[in-house]
C-alpha cells in the first residue's frame, strides 16, 4: 500500500534490508530474512527481532524507497506484505513517474513532486474505502470529486451523502445536487451555462421543515439567521428530511452543547460518520426510548419474529432486538405488546427442532422457571451463538462479583454499614435528627410509617383491595416483574392507579430499575458514605430545598424523611456531578421516597434523570425546554382552533413546563398526581404529552376566551386543582390548600370536579397514536431550535456587556462577533483532535453556580481574524504575522493565551474608533514589553506576561490568620488586580515605560509596512523619514544628558511608590516579569509615548493617514467573504506539511 512519506536516514540501515530492484529514484527493498534459506545467520537475527515486536510495530517484508541523487536522506513512500502488490506500485512508478522526473532540475523539486503524487494516491485510497461503504461505490467516488472539486473545502471535511433535488429561487427552480457532509450541506447546479452554488454550515441552521405551496411539491426548508433555502424534486423526501435533520442535530450537539449533551461514542469522531451508521443510529435512539434502556446500550441485532404470547394463546409479530443487556420484543403495532427480558435474567437460549408450524424457534428460559418462546427467526443459528456469547460473558462477571463481594463481607463486623454526621447548624431540629438517624437505615417506603388519616378510610381500604386482586389476575396472566408482556391491559389497569401496596414494586418494575439495582449490589451503600459530608454547591442546594419538597405531608415533617431525602439527593449528585441537583428533583425524590425503599428510590431517580427525561435536569435544562418545543408543536397539529387564538403557543408552554419538570406533581393534588407519575413509568414522556393536551383540550372553550397569559394561567391551575381520585375523598392536596381559599375569582368560571382516571383514559383514547418514533423525530428537530436559541442569548449577552466600552455600531459589533464565533468554529471543523477538543473546552466558562458558553480564540485562530480586520493592509504578511503576534499578547491579560471578544472588540474599537492618540497609544505598546520580546520567533517566551505596569501590591496580613485564610485573601487580591488590569486604559496621564532604542526601530518599521500601498505612499515615507530622524535626535539629547548625571528614579517596590522613569534592564523585569539573561546598559539611549506623539502630529501626512475614517461594514463584508476558504486553505497545507 502507499503511504505517507517518512523520511529514511540510512538506506541500509544495519543491513536490515536487500535492494531487489533498483534505478536512480526508486528502490525495492527486501526485509532480510524474509524469503531466504532458513540457514543464513543475518536472516536468523533479523526473523527474531521482527517477531519479538509487537504486532503494531512489525516491518512489513517489502517496501519502496523514493531516493535523490546527491542526497543521505530517503523517503519510504510504499509497502507491503507480498511481493506481488508491492510489485504493482512499482510498475506503477516506472511507468507514470520515471521519465517525468529527468526533466527537474532542483533535486527538492523532484522530492516535493513524487511526495505529492504520493499524497494524492493515498488521497484516492482513502476516498475509494470511503465510497465502497456506499450502496453504489462508483457513484459516489464520482460525488465525492465533485463535492472536492466544485467547494475547495478540506479534505477532512467528509461528505456523508448526496442527493438529486431542485432549489428554488423565487418560482424558478435550480437542478442539481444537495451535498450533505459532516460540517455542511452545500448545492451545486450549473444549467444552460449558469452556475449556482453555496454552503450552509449546520451551525447556522435554526429550522428545519416541510413545506408544501402551490408551486412546488412538498419541498424541505431550511432556515438560516440570514435566509431562508427550500428544495424538492428528491426521489425519496422522508429520507432526505431524515438526513438532514439527523447530521444538523448531530453537528449542533458536537458543535454547540458538548458540556450538557453526551453523544454516542461513533459520533464524537465526525469522520467515522456516514449513512449507514446515521440509520443505525436512528434506530439504536428510536430503541433505548421504546424500551427505556440505559444510554450506554449499544444496539446488536435487529430480526423480524413472533413471540408466543400466552394471554392471547397466539404468537405476536413483531421485531426483536438485542443489546448489550436486553432482549427487546415490539409488536409490529408500537405498543400493542412490548416484552423486555434483562440478560442477567436469562439461564439460558436454546434452538429447538424446527416445524411447519413453528419455524426457527428458540426458547429463552429465565429465572422465575419460565420460558419464552420466539419463531421464525431468520440467521438463527448465528443470533444464538451470538445471545450465547454474551449470557456467559455477563454470567461470568455476575459470578466474579458475587465472589468478590462475598469475600468482603465475611470480613466486615455485623455493625450499621454507616453513620451520619450532618455540618448544617447547630440548631435544637438538626441534633435531634443526628441522635435519630445515626446508626439507622431507611429499609421501608416512608409511607408505611406516615400514611395520612383520611376521612373515608374504609371505602379507600376496599377499593384498595379490589386494585389488588385485579393485579394479581393480571400476573398470574402476564407475568410478574421486568419481563412480564405489557399490553392494552396494563394501561387500563395503571390509568385506574396503582394500588399503593404494589406501586413501588410496579415502578421497579415498569422503569427497569430493578435491573440496575441488582447489578450494582452495594452500590448505594459506597456512594452515600462518599458523599455525605461533603460539602458543594449542590449540598448547599439540598439543604435549601429539603423543607420545601411536599412540606404539608407527614413523611418530610419529621427528620427521618428529611434525612433519607438529604441521602438519596446526595448520592445521586455525587453519582453525576454533571447534573448535580436541579431544582424539581427534590419533589419527584420525595414521593419516590413514600412508596419505594430509600435504595429503590435512589435506582428510581437514576432512571428517570438519566434514561426516561434524558438532559432534563441540568444547569441549562435543554431536554425540558426541547419537549417544550415539541409541545408547541403538538398543539398546532392536534389542538388547531386553540393553536389559531394563540399566534404565540410559547405562552401555553412556559406554563406546561412545570407539567413536564414534576410530572404534574406540583400542579394536581397529590393522590391525583400520583397516579399520572404512574402512567409515566409505563409509557415515559409520551403519558405526559399526552395528558397536556387533554388538559389543554378540556379547557379550549375557556382558553379561547381568554386574554393574556395570566388569566390562561388561572383557568389551567383551577382546572388542574379541581382534578381528584376517586379512591381519595380529599381531592385537593395540602399544598394547594392555601390557593384554594382564593380561588373564588369572579374572572375564573367555576370548573367542575375531574376525575383522574377519566382524565388519563381520555388522553389515551384522543392522543394515543402519538408514538415514541414520532416524539424522537420532533425532539431531532426541535433540538435545534433550542440550542440555537441559546446561541442567540449567548450572543445577545456578549453584545450587551461589550456595547458600553465601545464605538463601533452595534450592527457591526455584531457581525464581528459572528466572524469571531465562526473562527472557533473552523477549528472544531478542520482541525486536528487535540486544537478542536482544547478549542471546545475554551468555548466554556465554569462558576461557581454556572456555566455558560463564551466564545475564546487562541493564538492562531487571533492570528487568523487579524489578517481580515485590520485596519491597514501590512507590506509584508510576515511583519503582518509580527504583529499579530504582539497584539495578541497584549490583549491576553488574563496570560491563558485566549482572547475573549470583549479584550478582541475593545482592539478592534481602537484602531477604527478612538481618536488619533489612543491609536498611537496602543501602536506604542505593541513595540514595548510584554507585546515585543527579544525573541518574537518563540512564541513560548510571550506566555504569561504581566500587561499592567504597576508594581505588586503587598498587604500586611495580621499575625496568626491561618494558612488557608491567607490564600484565600491572596486568591482575592490577584483577582482584584485582574479586574483593574481588564479595565481600559483611557487615562492619558498614566505614564507608559519608556522605548529604548531597538523598540523605535520596530515601531518605525511597522509604519513603513502600515503606508506601503496607500495612494499617499511618497509623501507619508518622507514624513515618517523626517519624524525618525526627529526622534533620534531627541533620543540622543536625552541620551548624553543623562550620562552626564542625570538620572531617573527607580521603582520601589516594597513601598508601592508609583512608577516613573527607569533604566530600561528594571522596566524589563517589573514589566514582563521574564529574564532574558541579557545586561542592558543603564544609560541606554530611551524616548517616551509623549515625544513619538508629538513628533508625528508635525507631519500633516501623518495626521491625516491616523485621523482617517477606515470603513469597518466594508471590511467585516470583505473578511466574510475571504474567512472560510482562506482558513480552511490555511488548515489544509498545516495537514500536508505534517
Amino acid at each position: 500500500m502507499w503511504l505517507n512519506p517518512e523520511e529514511v536516514l540510512l538506506k541500509n540501515a544495519l543491513k536490515l534490508w536487500v535492494t531487489e530492484r533498483s534505478n536512480d529514484f526508486f528502490l525495492l527493498q527486501r526485509r532480510r530474512g524474509h524469503g531466504e534459506p532458513t540457514g543464513k545467520i543475518t536472516g536468523l537475527l533479523v526473523g527474531a527481532l521482527d517477531t519479538v515486536l509487537d504486532s503494531n510495530a512489525r516491518v512489513t517484508p517489502f517496501r519502496i524507497l523514493l531516493q535523490v541523487p546527491g542526497s543521505q536522506v530517503s523517503w519510504v513512500i510504499a509497502s507491503g506484505a507480498a511481493i506481488e502488490e508491492v510489485n504493482k506500485h512499482w510498475d506503477w512508478l516506472i511507468r507514470n513517474l520515471l521519465h517525468s522526473l529527468s526533466v527537474f532540475e532542483n533535486k527538492d523539486d523532484v522530492a516535493s513532486f513524487v511526495k505529492g503524487k504520493v499524497k494524492g494516491l493515498i488521497a484516492e485510497e482513502v476516498r475509494g474505502r470511503q465510497a465502497a461503504q456506499e450502496e453504489d461505490p462508483e457513484k459516489f467516488r464520482e460525488a465525492l470529486l465533485k463535492f472536492e472539486l466544485h467547494f475547495g473545502l478540506p479534505s477532512s471535511e467528509k461528505l456523508v451523502t448526496y442527493f438529486s433535488c431542485c432549489c428554488w429561487k423565487g418560482r424558478v427552480p435550480r437542478q442539481g445536487f444537495l451535498y450533505l457532509s459532516i460540517n455542511h450541506m452545500a448545492f451545486y447546479s450549473f444549467l444552460l451555462g449558469k452556475e449556482v452554488k453555496f454552503v450552509i454550515p449546520w451551525a447556522e441552521v435554526m429550522r428545519l421543515e416541510r413545506v408544501s405551496t402551490g408551486l412546488m411539491t412538498e419541498a424541505i426548508r431550511v432556515s438560516t439567521r440570514q435566509r431562508q433555502r427550500e428544495f424538492s424534486m428528491f426521489l425519496n423526501l422522508d429520507e432526505a428530511f431524515g438526513v438532514i435533520g439527523q447530521l444538523a442535530d448531530i453537528a449542533l450537539r458536537r458543535l454547540l452543547d458538548s458540556e450538557g449533551l453526551e453523544l454516542d461514542r461513533v459520533l464524537q469522531q465526525p469522520t467515522r460518520i456516514s449513512k449507514r451508521i446515521l440509520e443505525e443510529q436512528a434506530l439504536r435512539e428510536y430503541v433505548l426510548a421504546l424500551f427505556r434502556l440505559p444510554r450506554g446500550e449499544r444496539l446488536h441485532e435487529v430480526a423480524s419474529c413472533s413471540v408466543w404470547t400466552p394471554h392471547a394463546r397466539c404468537h405476536t409479530a413483531g421485531t426483536l432486538y438485542t443489546t448489550d443487556s436486553y432482549l427487546c420484543f415490539s409488536s409490529r403495532e408500537e405498543g400493542r405488546c412490548i416484552l423486555l427480558i434483562p440478560l442477567s435474567e436469562v439461564l439460558s437460549i436454546e434452538k429447538a427442532e424446527s416445524t411447519s408450524v413453528l419455524p426457527n424457534p428458540v426458547i429463552v428460559s429465565i429465572r422465575t422457571k419460565k420460558a419464552f418462546q420466539l419463531i421464525e427467526l431468520q440467521d438463527r443459528d448465528e443470533l444464538v451463538e451470538s445471545l450465547n456469547c454474551k449470557l456467559r460473558s455477563l454470567q461470568w462477571k455476575q459470578s466474579m462479583f458475587r465472589s468478590s463481594k462475598s469475600g468482603k463481607r465475611s470480613m466486615r463486623s455485623p455493625t450499621p454499614y454507616y453513620t451520619f454526621y450532618y455540618d448544617t447548624g447547630y440548631s435544637d431540629e438538626v441534633e435531634i435528627e443526628e441522635q435519630v438517624l445515626r446508626n439507622t437505615v431507611n429499609s421501608e417506603a416512608l409511607m408505611t410509617a406516615f400514611n395520612q388519616n383520611q376521612p373515608g378510610t374504609n371505602s379507600n381500604k376496599s377499593m384498595e383491595q379490589v386494585k389488588e386482586r385485579l393485579w394479581e389476575d393480571h400476573f398470574s396472566e402476564f407475568g410478574r416483574g421486568v419481563h412480564m408482556f405489557r399490553t392494552g391491559k396494563i394501561q387500563r389497569l395503571v390509568s385506574m392507579g396503582i394500588p399503593e401496596s404494589l406501586r413501588g414494586e410496579l415502578w421497579m418494575t415498569l422503569s427497569d430499575a430493578s435491573t440496575e439495582l441488582e447489578s450494582h449490589q452495594g452500590y448505594y451503600t459506597s456512594l452515600v458514605k462518599k458523599s455525605m459530608g461533603q460539602s458543594t454547591l449542590a449540598t448547599e442546594e439540598i439543604e435549601r430545598d429539603l423543607h420545601r419538597s411536599l412540606p404539608d405531608h407527614p413523611a418530610f415533617q419529621n427528620p427521618t424523611g428529611i434525612a433519607a431525602l438529604r441521602r438519596v439527593l446526595t448520592a445521586y449528585a455525587h453519582r453525576n456531578p454533571k447534573i448535580g441537583y436541579c431544582q424539581s428533583m427534590n419533589i419527584l425524590a420525595s414521593v419516590l421516597l413514600l412508596y419505594a425503599k430509600e435504595e429503590e428510590a435512589f435506582w428510581l431517580l437514576v432512571a428517570v434523570c438519566e434514561r426516561m427525561l434524558p438532559d432534563y435536569f441540568n444547569r441549562r435544562v435543554i431536554g425540558a425546554q426541547v419537549d417544550q418545543s415539541v409541545f408547541e408543536k403538538l398543539i398546532s397539529e392536534r389542538l388547531p382552533e386553540l393553536a389559531e387564538h394563540f399566534p404565540d403557543l410559547s405562552t401555553l408552554s412556559s406554563v406546561s413546563l412545570s407539567w413536564f419538570l414534576t410530572l404534574f406533581l406540583s400542579v394536581l393534588p397529590f393522590h391525583s398526581a400520583v397516579c399520572v407519575v404512574d402512567s409515566f413509568f409505563l409509557h415515559g414522556i409520551k403519558a405526559i404529552f399526552q395528558l397536556g393536551l387533554a388538559v389543554l383540550e378540556a379547557n379550549a372553550a375557556q382558553l379561547s376566551t381568554s386574554t393574556d397569559e395570566g388569566q390562561a394561567l388561572m383557568i389551567l391551575t383551577s382546572f388542574l386543582e379541581q382534578v381528584g381520585n376517586e379512591a381519595s375523598s380529599c381531592p385537593v392536596s395540602p399544598v394547594h390548600a392555601a390557593e384554594e381559599t382564593s380561588s373564588s375569582n369572579p374572572d375564573v368560571p367555576a370548573v367542575r370536579h375531574t376525575n383522574i382516571t377519566d382524565l388519563i383514559n381520555e388522553s389515551y383514547e384522543k392522543f394515543g397514536d402519538l408514538t415514541v418514533r414520532q416524539i424522537e423525530r420532533l425532539r431531532c428537530r426541535h433540538r435545534i431550535q433550542v440550542l440555537q436559541a441559546h446561541e442567540d442569548t449567548t450572543k445577545e449577552n456578549a453584545l450587551r456587556v461589550v456595547t458600553p466600552d465601545v464605538s463601533i455600531s452595534p450592527e457591526d459589533l455584531a457581525n464581528v462577533y459572528d466572524l469571531f464565533k465562526t473562527e472557533h468554529l473552523i477549528s472544531l471543523y478542520w482541525g486536528d483532535t487535540s486544537s478542536a477538543a482544547a478549542a471546545e473546552a475554551a468555548a466554556w466558562r465554569h462558576g461557581d453556580s454556572y456555566m455558560e458558553r463564551q466564545y475564546r480564540l487562541d493564538r492562531p485562530q487571533f492570528k487568523s481574524l487579524y489578517g481580515l480586520l485590520a485596519p491597514w493592509p501590512g507590506g509584508s504578511n510576515q511583519h503582518t504575522d509580527t504583529l499579530a503576534n504582539r497584539t495578541f499578547t497584549l490583549l491576553d491579560q488574563d496570560c491563558d493565551n485566549l482572547v475573549t471578544f470583549r479584550e478582541f472588540a475593545g482592539w478592534l474599537d481602537t484602531f477604527y474608533c478612538e481618536e488619533l492618540n489612543e491609536k498611537i497609544r496602543l501602536l506604542y505598546r505593541l513595540h514595548i514589553p510584554p507585546a515585543l520580546t527579544e525573541s518574537e520567533d518563540d512564541p513560548s517566551l510571550m506566555k504569561s506576561p504581566l500587561v499592567s505596569t504597576n508594581r505588586p501590591l503587598y498587604v500586611n496580613l495580621p499575625s496568626g490568620v491561618p494558612g488557608d485564610e491567607v490564600k484565600d485573601y491572596q486568591e482575592q487580591l490577584k483577582q482584584m488586580l485582574r479586574d483593574l488590569v481588564k479595565e481600559k486604559e483611557k487615562d492619558v496621564e498614566k505614564p507608559l515605560p519608556l522605548m529604548i532604542q531597538r523598540e523605535f526601530i520596530q515601531f518605525c518599521k511597522t509604519l513603513y509596512s502600515m503606508f506601503h500601498g496607500d495612494p499617499e505612499e511618497n509623501d507619508l515615507f518622507q514624513a515618517i523619514a523626517t519624524v525618525t530622524s526627529l526622534v533620534l535626535q531627541i533620543g540622543e539629547a536625552g541620551h548624553r544628558g543623562r550620562r552626564t548625571g542625570s538620572e531617573g528614579t527607580s521603582r520601589d517596590e516594597a513601598e508601592g511608590a508609583e512608577a516613573t522613569q527607569a533604566n530600561a534592564k528594571d522596566r524589563r523585569s517589573s514589566v514582563s516579569g521574564v529574564c532574558d539573561g541579557s545586561a542592558t546598559p543603564e544609560n541606554e539611549w530611551t524616548i517616551s509615548y509623549a515625544q513619538i506623539l508629538a513628533s508625528l502630529l508635525t507631519e500633516q501626512a501623518l495626521v491625516n493617514f491616523f485621523e482617517k475614517p477606515v470603513d469597518l461594514s466594508a471590511k467585516i463584508a470583505a473578511a466574510k467573504e475571504k474567512q472560510y476558504h482562506q482558513r480552511a486553505g490555511l488548515l489544509t497545507l498545516q495537514h500536508r506539511t505534517r
